[in-house]
């Protein structure tokens, strides 16, 4: 195919100009569309057995022989069981550099997959959705390089099974143990209300209270006793009154767990959770230690003594990466995909994700979709859109917008290059935000 000089000199290996790559993003979009049956199957699986963060026994199978039997045989090496009982990881590379002496070192693209649910309410934030973009995005770009006439850039495709984002972190498990480590650029999307390239997810830290006081009977003595729920209703206060000196961007949000066992016995335990977020780490100290100075306060006013812990694993903010989303709304829109614009993006509500995390090890995109339903997350109406057939075409054109992008970031050089360096920075940023502290 012919090509324009200045696209010929910037394209690497077998894809030699503009044109070439736009057939090969078509092909990545037919690859994923031969796949929807497929696809749709292993995302319907996955739905109908939510289970809890760790415990994805079900999805991690489901997912594992998707892999394993996707066509052609044994085109995928997967290894079950990655560091966590629940992940996995699937690698694809073209067969030409499979061989010893095959150089550069690939460029290794990693899409992810989250499939933990929530309690009660299933998949009510649409992960089953996420694993099926993750994987269809895999196909096509892998669909798109094998049907190349001559070797493709050395690149590596690589899946990662991540568990336990809704509770416990499972992708910094995955960081800690290494698995990020040679990856050059990764990918995944959210379902959600809208259609946006970036949001920007907040820092976020849980936290466990617990107060210990001394039982007694209600009515009889109750002067010998030290009230526990007191110094969680203390505590709740507190922080409700602390709220109007809270910037507008912290959230705070708890519950009592346990609050006594009888009526006419004064609690002599209880228990709260909380979770704190920031749109900073350096924001998310400050608001920490102002809410653990509320808990404290509670414990001095009640007599009572308290014990606070801290989750496993803290949530990072999300970084941006310009580049990136650029890229991902350019393909989004040859797709047809409406996305909000970019001052809504930068200053929209958010939650918090273990992606963030990845982010601060990797460039990465974690955009959100549109999935034909109004509901929200987390509410059982969204888990009746998650499993539905309308669901399908956004997910799958969102997975088809995220091939194409890994297709730009093989095969243009300079976005590669833009993409690091937006790294850089945000990550400079953060550590000189780090340092002052």
């Amino acid at each position: 195919l012919k090509a324009g000089g200045e696209d010929k000199r910037s394209a690497r290996g077998a894809c030699n100009g503009r044109s070439e790559l736009e057939l090969l993003k078509l092909r990545s979009a037919e690859c994923i569309d031969e796949a929807a049956e497929r696809l749709g199957a292993l995302s319907r699986a996955i739905w109908s057995q939510p289970e809890l963060a760790y415990e994805e026994h079900h999805a991690h199978r489901v997912l594992t022989h998707f892999f394993e039997r996707e066509p052609p045989a044994a085109s995928w090496a997967v290894q079950p069981h990655y560091q966590l009982p629940t992940a996995f990881r699937a690698e694809w590379e073209p067969s030409e550099a499979r061989a010893p002496s095959a150089t550069p070192r690939p460029l290794h693209l990693g899409f992810l997959c989250e499939y933990d649910a929530l309690p009660g309410i299933g998949h009510a934030c649409g992960h089953n959705l996420i694993a099926e973009v993750g994987a269809a995005a895999a196909l096509g770009v892998r669909g798109a390089l094998e049907g190349l006439p001559r070797p493709p850039p050395p690149v590596k495709v690589v899946v990662l099974g991540t568990p336990a984002e809704e509770d416990g972190g499972g992708k910094i498990d995955l960081i800690e143990a290494g698995a990020f480590t040679n990856l050059d650029v990764v990918f995944m999307a959210h379902p959600s209300q809208e259609n946006a390239a970036y949001l920007p997810d907040m820092a976020e830290h849980d936290v466990t209270v617990k107060y210990y006081g001394k039982a007694s009977h209600s009515a009889s003595y109750p002067w010998e006793g030290l009230n526990a729920l007191d110094a969680a209703v203390l505590a709740y206060n507190n922080l409700s009154v602390f709220r109007q000196q809270m910037k507008p961007t912290w959230r705070v949000h708890g519950i009592i767990k346990n609050g006594g066992v009888k009526p006419n016995i004064i609690p002599s335990y209880s228990e709260l959770i909380y979770y704190f977020r920031a749109p900073s780490m350096k924001e998310l100290q400050v608001l920490t230690k102002k809410a653990e100075d509320c808990f404290r306060a509670a414990a001095l006013a009640s007599g009572c003594t308290v014990e606070i812990k801290g989750g496993a694993h803290d949530y990072y903010n999300v970084l941006p990466n310009k580049s990136l989303w650029k890229a991902y709304m350019e393909n989004g829109r040859k797709l047809g995909i409406e996305f909000i614009s970019e001052d809504t993006m930068l200053n929209g509500p958010s939650g918090s994700t273990d992606f963030g995390n990845v982010t601060f090890v990797v460039p990465g995109i974690h955009p959100y979709f549109h999935i034909g339903s109004n509901a929200l997350n987390h509410t059982e109406q969204y888990t009746e859109a998650a499993g539905s057939q309308e669901a399908q075409f956004y997910t799958l054109r969102t997975a088809k917008a995220l091939a194409m992008t890994a297709l730009d970031v093989i095969f243009k050089p300079e976005l590669l290059e833009g993409i690091r360096e937006d790294f850089k920075l945000k990550l400079q940023e953060e550590q000189f935000v780090n340092a002052v502290e």
